[in-house]
């Protein structure tokens, strides 16, 4: 654990610690240089967030023949494992593919909310940084004239958790307009799992992050209230290009 720890903090943590000091250096405010290295930061995931999305969008489009074969063998446990691995051979599709990018992107992001405390608690003393980047001493925590990055502010607390509650509706409401003949559906037929969650996390992920984000900083809501934003922005172009594709077929 210490050697994974030792390679997080010399790949990961270390170059995002540094990269928001020097940002901090050039624009000495601590708000604007968290937006700006977390904007970096999702560009530079897009193709890892592409990729994944991509597996994911996969995985949906087959789910009708998942669905039939695990109904189908669903008394034969051993029989359908076998017959889901032809499948997905089939198909080409491993449903494992969709893992490993969010698994780094998940790394990433942890080390950025230990990066945003730190640049928040800065002592002046650090020894994460490089010798090329200046150490400002001291870092002022407010943000824009107005804003404290080092206390609590339910205000973006608020908006992350409605904007986290608009980007899971868009995914909803895509399913929704896909489902074909939705209300002439079977209304004995009982709602898969998947559909489930989801409509538990529209309310319980927005209020999770209420919470979480009042009882943190403010620069970990205004960082996920950046980050949900450019994720909005990323699926509201998917969508519009799978409508395209739709529309052009």
């Amino acid at each position: 654990m210490g050697f994974i720890g030792d390679l997080f903090n010399l790949f990961i943590y270390q170059p995002l610690y540094n990269a928001l000091i020097g940002l901090y250096n050039v624009i000495p405010d601590l708000g604007l240089a968290i937006i700006i290295l977390t904007v970096i930061i999702r560009v530079a995931l897009l193709p890892l967030s592409k990729k994944s999305i991509e597996s994911q969008k996969k995985m949906q489009e087959v789910q009708p023949e998942l669905k039939k074969i695990q109904e189908k063998y669903k008394n034969d446990r051993t029989m359908q494992s076998q017959k889901l691995m032809e499948f997905y051979r089939e198909k080409k599709i491993n449903p494992a593919s969709g893992c490993m990018p969010l698994i780094i992107q998940l790394v990433v992001l942890i080390a950025l909310y230990r990066v945003f405390v730190a640049g928040i608690n800065f002592d002046g003393h650090s020894e994460m940084l490089y010798s090329f980047i200046k150490n400002p001493g001291t870092i002022n925590p407010m943000s824009l004239g107005f804003l404290d990055m080092s206390k609590r502010n339910m205000f973006l607390a608020v908006v992350a958790a409605g904007l986290q509650f608009w980007q899971t509706r868009m995914i909803m409401s895509k399913k929704e307009k896909e489902k074909p003949n939705n209300k002439q559906s079977d209304p004995q037929k009982e709602p898969d799992f998947a559909t489930i969650m989801q409509q538990q996390m529209l309310f319980v992920g927005p209020l999770l992050t209420l919470i979480i984000g009042f009882q943190f900083p403010a620069g970990l809501p205004l960082y996920w209230v950046i980050t949900t934003l450019f994720m909005i922005g990323q699926q509201y172009l998917i969508l519009k290009k799978d409508k395209q594709t739709q529309d052009n077929s």
